[in-house]
């Protein structure tokens, strides 16, 4: 039980920090404050498991500088790659891209943040792992097992609210690529129909000019219903198409709770699926923040 109670304690301790060193990051970047990290709440689990992790098997090697190093390269690459990997297949969204970093290995990890994400462990086991040993011991556990269930309660909730929060922006994604199909659709008809129309004018009057004159008059009648019809059907294809475009106004104008969040938590995250849908959003994003 002790062993539980110390990891858990390092697990939202590091979370937390995490959390932090991402949000004064991105608030370098981009000059504002941005909730990062997949949850909602002050927390980036990947970071708690990552140092949790890298505590528990490199700390025989917490004396050999270069070997923990080494060690906590492999084991946070190792963590990242899974984490990435696991995450696209799980909600069908590429969070983070390293892509356009040489030597990159599927997008999921690069030589340069795993070469930095090792000089942090070490730095942490050497500076800020002790201090934080100190601080756990020094919480009393009639106070520590209550908040640690607090929390726990907490970040199992935010999760389950965050899954069903990608679940939405995947129907949503869906949904505006299926209008946006629906609207190409509805502009090839429309286009297809004034194609159709012009040429047939054109052959009609051709076909006029070679026919008798007291055919000609028929000919025009013909024409018009022709023409009066097609114009109808126009105008029902731009009713429709009307439609089409206002429902697509309203899926990029509506968001369910933590989208927005998360679409700027994570401005290089690709859809597997959708991603015209995707980039559209977050163009739609980046135009209401100017």
């Amino acid at each position: 039980m002790d062993f539980l109670y110390q990891y858990l304690w390092f697990f939202f301790f590091y979370a937390f920090l995490g959390w932090c060193s991402e949000v004064c990051f991105a608030a370098i970047k981009n000059g504002c404050f941005v909730n990062r990290g997949f949850l909602n709440g002050p927390y980036c689990p990947i970071y708690g498991f990552g140092v949790c992790i890298v505590v528990f098997c490199l700390t025989p090697l917490e004396d050999n500088v270069a070997m923990l190093f080494i060690g906590s390269v492999i084991v946070a690459s190792a963590l990242e790659f899974v984490t990435g990997f696991l995450l696209e297949k799980l909600f069908h969204q590429k969070w983070w891209d390293y892509s356009h970093v040489p030597f990159n290995i599927g997008g999921y990890i690069c030589p340069l943040f795993s070469l930095l994400w090792g000089l942090a462990c070490v730095f942490i086991f050497k500076f800020i792992h002790p201090l934080t040993v100190k601080l756990v011991s020094v919480i009393p556990h009639a106070l520590g097992v209550p908040l640690l269930c607090i929390m726990c309660i907490g970040i199992f909730t935010d999760l389950a609210a965050t899954v069903s929060t990608v679940l939405k922006l995947n129907q949503k994604l869906r949904r505006l690529d299926e209008l946006a199909a629906r609207m190409r659709a509805a502009s090839d008809d429309i286009g297809s129909a004034l194609s159709d129309r012009t040429l047939t004018l054109a052959a009609r009057g051709a076909e006029r000019r070679s026919r008798r004159a007291e055919k000609a008059a028929a000919c025009a009648q013909e024409d018009a219903a022709r023409r009066a019809a097609r114009e109808k059907a126009v105008q029902r294809r731009n009713a429709a198409l009307r439609e089409l475009k206002a429902a697509n106004e309203e899926l990029l104008s509506t968001y369910h709770f933590g989208q927005r969040r998360l679409l700027r938590a994570f401005p290089h995250m690709r859809s597997v699926h959708h991603a015209e849908a995707l980039e559209q959003m977050k163009q739609r994003l980046r135009n209401l923040k100017k």
